[in-house]
């Protein structure tokens, strides 16, 4: 029998069963992660933009041919609006190479909204980060458009 889904309290959940779902590279606990909304968005570093839950599951499904994502949120800076949250955070990946297991660093937005089943993703936006610990900049920084 399985087990109900359980509903989600806060955005933090939803995050941490994402994340989770990457560590045991399983689609459908991930997907179950996302709003059941059409225009659901993502973007992996250096790809395109996936519109959509099949463009979406794709992705992940291709992602996880390879094995598990060990990704580790860190440094996660959140605005919450009452029914919407964005999380901006740091991604620790564990990546193996000739050397053993290294660290590289991704950038990433995700955005949750708070539906009928809790909360639920609807944009994950990751981007390069650099080869060694990223720096923040929290005070006025470089203008670029």
């Amino acid at each position: 029998m399985r087990k109900p889904k359980l509903i989600p309290a806060a955005p933090d959940d939803t995050e941490a069963a994402f994340y989770d779902a990457m560590h045991h590279a399983d689609i459908e606990r991930l997907m179950a992660c996302w709003s059941d909304e059409d225009d659901i968005v993502c973007v992996h570093p250096g790809g395109p933009r996936l519109i959509g839950h099949a463009a979406v599951r794709a992705a992940f499904e291709a992602l996880f041919a390879n094995g598990s994502v060990q990704a580790q949120p860190e440094r996660v800076r959140r605005l919450d609006t009452g029914s919407c949250s964005v999380h901006s955070l740091v991604e620790r990946v564990e990546v193996l190479s000739d050397d053993g297991p290294q660290h590289a660093w991704v950038l990433a937005t995700n955005v949750y909204v708070k539906t009928a089943q809790g909360w639920r993703m609807v944009a994950h936006h990751a981007s390069p980060g650099v080869r060694t610990e990223p720096l923040e900049i929290t005070g006025p920084g470089p203008v670029l458009h």
